[in-house]
């Protein structure tokens, strides 16, 4: 009979912020059982060495005391049992963010790859999960896709609370928990049922407009992947699919799951059953919305074939996450405009911050979208004050590339083809069925072909200048052809100074200088804190400093006085015109 191991987690210290996590192992490896825990979490290109969390480690066979020995940073061994292995974890869960746990008196959240060891040499073997109660309340309930356990299904679930199972370890770390008592609404999207859950302070949070909005936005990409049958693509692993959303003061961001997602996001930024219109930042929620769910379908099924399968321990390269986070980044707010949550001129909107993003930073004319995209985990997850001029985001510029390459085949084929085919036949060929054991990824260099397979257009200088090289994509041009007028204006009619600033207490210091602006050939660096403009005093706020330079033109010269750690400086710099830096859109005909 194949075994099963059987997980336990048990929230035994909110106000510790301490998870005891057991796991079960009938039949160990007698001569050495290798346990470890991931370095990093997919979906978030980064080593962070979860196993510093874990504030100690025990082990049983048996009733035996072992000692587990430690092989490297996230690696123990286990030797000589010959079953059943129990091994305990208490893990430190303080993490207030979508990729690790976080445990107080309020509520519990954790990702699989944060409190779950892998068994190695047995990581294709079903896992059952217990998710107990913690000691100071009986009231909190349990939220996951996670399949609930056959057993438990019979009997029922008490508050969700209870056994789950997950097929192998790959599935099981692929299902985040969140236990307490949040804000919860469901909705089905093309029949299938979608579960909201909203944990923290949010008052009159109104979830009726948030449900309502959502599932036109899931509806949407349901009919983009599969316009025939509008087939969700989580069926294969869960029965329904979740949001799980932390409500901060200003927080936000969002980590993909194969059938639920973790957001982020700021209470002030969530519509209220109080005001008929929604905040400014609504729309900037749903597109979080939007980012996540696509990646049911890109990343989450369809992958590079350097995640199939993901090594959790070691960094896992490619060239091509500008397409899997570049395309999800392009068609999450495309999928806003075609639900019709938002209209053509706010769709019109968003696309020119992107394109303002972009083409704010130098680092684009450094670094190529494929070398961005390589070297993600050291180069973009790890900005410094530097990174404007030796960075691109695969995420905007990959966008733009995707937007560019829409327009390309859209006036190639007179409209009769699209980026829309392109994704149906990624879906096709890597998606549709990746849990079925049939799982293979996209070759680094296979884009090229299966896009004119898809559409009929050669798109390979397309490629070679603006992913492989670092030429702009010419969207001034594509959009003009298609009936959309690109212009840039100024936001300010201040001087450019070719610097950011930032408030540090009573200082205001200088954030990020921009090569080749005034502020770099000034000789100004990040970090020096700013005291006069021509013998004014600058005050720590960006407004009063702004308010300064007023009087001043272009080209005429001013003196900065900066301390540079506890040296006062003197830097003499000429004004540059006001930057272009609004893109602005709009249809050429009506």
């Amino acid at each position: 009979m194949r075994q099963t191991l059987h997980y336990r987690v048990y929230p035994f210290d909110p106000a510790g912020h301490r998870l005891k996590v057991q796991l079960e192992i009938p039949s160990p490896s007698s001569r050495c059982q290798i346990v470890s825990l991931p370095a990093w979490i997919p979906g978030s290109y980064l080593i962070r060495d979860f196993s510093r969390h874990i504030e100690s480690i025990r082990a049983w066979c048996g009733k035996t005391a072992m000692m587990p020995r430690k092989i490297n940073a996230n690696q123990w061994a286990i030797e000589g049992c010959a079953g059943p292995l129990t091994i305990e974890t208490i893990i430190y869960a303080w993490d207030l963010s979508v990729r690790e746990a976080h445990v107080d008196e309020s509520h519990a959240f954790f990702n699989g790859t944060s409190v779950f060891l892998m068994a190695e040499g047995l990581q294709h073997l079903p896992c059952a999960v217990e998710i107990q109660a913690p000691p100071h309340t009986n009231k909190w309930k349990a939220y996951s896709s996670m399949p609930v356990a056959p057993e438990q299904r019979s009997k029922g679930t008490v508050d969700g609370l209870g056994r789950y199972i997950a097929p192998n370890y790959d599935a099981l770390i692929d299902h985040p928990f969140e236990l307490g008592t949040p804000a919860v609404i469901t909705f089905k999207a093309c029949g299938v049922l979608h579960e909201m859950v909203f944990t923290g302070t949010a008052p009159g949070l109104d979830l009726t407009r948030i449900a309502r909005d959502t599932k036109r936005i899931c509806e949407a990409q349901m009919t983009l992947f599969d316009p025939a049958e509008k087939k969700a693509p989580f069926v294969d692993s869960a029965s329904k699919y979740v949001f799980m959303t932390l409500v901060t003061k200003d927080g936000y961001g969002g980590l993909e799951h194969r059938a639920s997602t973790a957001l982020v996001t700021s209470r002030k930024d969530l519509p209220v059953k109080a005001h008929q219109e929604a905040p400014a930042g609504y729309t900037q929620f749903l597109g979080l919305v939007s980012h996540e769910y696509f990646h049911t379908w890109h990343v989450k099924r369809i992958k590079p074939a350097a995640f199939v399968p993901y090594d959790l321990l070691a960094p896992n390269h490619t060239s091509l996450l500008w397409v899997f986070e570049g395309f999800t980044s392009y068609f999450d707010d495309l999928m806003l405009l075609r639900s019709g949550v938002i209209d053509l001129p706010a769709y019109l909107k968003l696309l020119g911050k992107t394109i303002a993003s972009v083409h704010a930073g130098g680092g684009r004319h450094k670094q190529s979208l494929a070398e961005s995209s390589f070297d993600a985990w050291t180069k973009y997850y790890k900005q410094d004050e530097n990174a404007p001029n030796s960075v691109v985001s695969y995420y905007t510029k990959g966008a733009l590339v995707a937007l560019g390459l829409d327009l390309t085949i859209r006036l190639a084929t007179d409209d009769r083809r699209s980026l829309d085919d392109v994704m149906r036949l990624l879906w096709l060929r890597f998606g549709k069925r990746f849990y079925s054991g049939r799982a293979r990824g996209l070759d680094e260099t296979g884009l090229m072909a299966l896009i004119k397979q898809a559409t009929g257009v050669d798109v390979s200088l397309e490629l070679t200048q603006w992913v492989q090289g670092m030429a702009d994509v010419p969207l001034a041009d594509l959009l003009a052809r298609s009936g959309i007028e690109l212009t840039w204006v100024s936001d300010s009619d201040t001087p450019d100074l070719g610097f950011t600033t930032k408030t540090s207490g009573p200082d205001l210091m200088v954030r990020q200088v921009f090569e080749h602006g005034p502020g770099h050939i000034a000789g100004l660096s990040a970090g020096d804190q700013l005291i006069a403009v021509n013998g004014l005093k600058v005050g720590n706020s960006e407004a009063a400093f702004n308010a300064l330079l007023k009087p001043y033109q272009t080209d005429q010269v001013i003196d900065l006085h900066v301390f540079r750690g506890d040296l006062l400086k003197v830097y003499r710099l000429r004004l540059a015109p006001p930057k272009k830096n609004i893109c602005h859109l709009k249809p050429t005909h009506s």
